[in-house]
């Protein structure tokens, strides 16, 4: 595994993910966002016209080959040959998502996923940002982060990422406030470290981030 591990876990729209890639960039380490394999799995049900309540049931080995860049400065996602970067990044996918991961055996398949890119990376370090990172997936990090806003301001960014309208942002916010319901996102687990992102710019939060990193 890489010398230095980071784990950021938070709630959509804190800005875990844009801010754990600009940290990486300026620490010179890797970067991992779990969120892209969930989204990546979810695009390969919607084209295939699988059942998305049910994809954990089946062999997924053999039909999600998955792959990603750890290298912040050349972010790709393919599923196979298809660089699927962009696409699991749609409206369809953001809504459909939360139904593909909340199952427990596409979240251990993932884990797996995690932990064997995490320790391919050959960069001093390397941050993994994601859901139950800090606690279930690398809970042995030499740093884990609770990045958090409050939900007005968490809402505001991914309707703005998402440049959605006001229904789109509706269901955006039911997802949410279900995620919420199975993760703690406000009290950090013993050990893990709270970074509340509320009132900080974007370039603030790098900052404080890379700031617990070194400390």
């Amino acid at each position: 595994m890489s010398q230095v591990v980071v784990a950021v876990d938070g709630p959509a729209g804190s800005g875990k993910s844009s801010v754990s890639k600009r940290a990486a960039m300026e620490l010179g380490f890797g970067y991992l966002d779990t969120g892209a394999g969930y989204r990546a799995l979810t695009l390969t049900a919607l084209k295939n016209g699988l059942e998305l309540e049910s994809v954990g049931e089946l062999d997924l080995d053999s039909i999600f080959p998955y792959s990603i860049s750890t290298e912040p400065s050349n972010y790709w996602v393919k599923v196979g040959p298809d660089d699927v970067t962009e696409a699991i990044r749609s409206k369809e996918v953001e809504l459909n998502v939360s139904k593909v991961a909340a199952q427990p055996k596409v979240r251990s398949f993932m884990r797996q996923i995690t932990r064997s890119i995490a320790a391919s990376c050959e960069l001093p370090g390397i941050i993994v940002e994601g859901r139950d990172i800090t606690t279930v997936v690398m809970p042995d990090a030499q740093t884990r982060v609770l990045l958090t806003a409050s939900e007005e301001v968490r809402l505001g960014r991914r309707a703005v990422d998402l440049q959605a309208d006001g229904s789109i942002s509706a269901q955006v916010s039911d997802r949410d406030k279900k995620d919420s319901k199975v993760v703690d996102f406000l009290n950090p687990a013993p050990g893990v470290q709270l970074l509340d992102t509320t009132d900080l710019s974007f370039e603030g939060s790098v900052a404080a981030l890379v700031e617990l990193i070194n400390h």
